[in-house]
């Protein structure tokens, strides 16, 4: 099992407010996530960062390689409660943090077991060669159109408005996050990523960058830099998990 990651700050922005880390616990577990941080030139990086770090730490402090399946969910719940709980509090201290918030979602790797969790609309997608599975549902104002069927998925890519997003880490005193659990096989890949590529790159373009590339330590890069090529608006972060 290998992991590989990388963020960018786009073509546009002037800062870089994504953040991501990879932890590998032993050989047949793996811990990824991925924050997008909102919050303006103020905050800066400084809940997606923050997020990440307690999540991670959260992890840390409880994983052991004798946890069930259940417990390893309630784990990662349980850290993503923490996240949200530190970030609200510390857009309490200042009005320069008033508003902060990030999108959140991470996936844990165990053998054949994967369990990924979000909040917002960054995304986790399965990749095989039988095709590309969106783990996660955006929490979003346009994929509730599309859920009541009133924007197709092709319509949302570019609906107004799709970058606003209903639920994140740090907005509110409790957040709840989804919870997924799948199966994995050798030679699958997890990709987890913030908008500013999936915004930029169809399902199916990730599910071919990832299953035909020859060196698969060099994905994260060349997504990146298709998505730069397409004007890259926002920032970019992709991180890639294979089974």
């Amino acid at each position: 099992m290998n992991q590989w990651g990388l963020t960018d700050r786009g073509n546009v922005r002037a800062q870089n407010q994504d953040y991501f880390t990879i932890v590998r616990f032993s050989p047949e577990h793996a811990l990824a996530v991925v924050c997008d941080g909102m919050g303006g030139a103020k905050s800066g990086n400084v809940p997606s960062r923050l997020a990440t770090d307690v999540f991670i730490r959260e992890v840390k402090r409880t994983w052991n390689a004798s946890l069930d399946d259940d417990a390893l969910r309630r784990m990662l719940v349980d850290a993503v409660e923490l996240a949200n709980r530190a970030v609200y509090e510390h857009a309490q201290l200042s009005e320069d943090f008033s508003g902060m918030g990030t999108t959140l979602v991470a996936a844990f790797v165990k053998t054949d077991l994967a369990i990924a969790v979000n909040v917002g609309d960054s995304r986790a997608y399965l990749l095989r060669e039988q095709g590309v599975t969106r783990i996660t549902e955006d929490h979003s104002v346009v994929q509730l159109m599309v859920r009541r069927g009133e924007i197709t998925e092709e319509e949302a890519r570019t609906y107004p408005g799709k970058n606003l997003i209903t639920r994140a880490v740090g907005t509110e005193p409790r957040v709840s996050c989804d919870v997924f659990t799948l199966r994995v096989a050798p030679g699958d890949a997890i990709l987890l990523c913030s908008d500013g590529l999936s915004n930029l790159l169809t399902d199916q373009e990730l599910l071919f960058e990832v299953v035909h590339a020859v060196h698969k330590e060099q994905c994260c890069q060349h997504l990146i830099e298709i998505a730069k090529d397409r004007g890259a608006p926002d920032n970019i972060t992709a991180v890639l998990m294979l089974i």
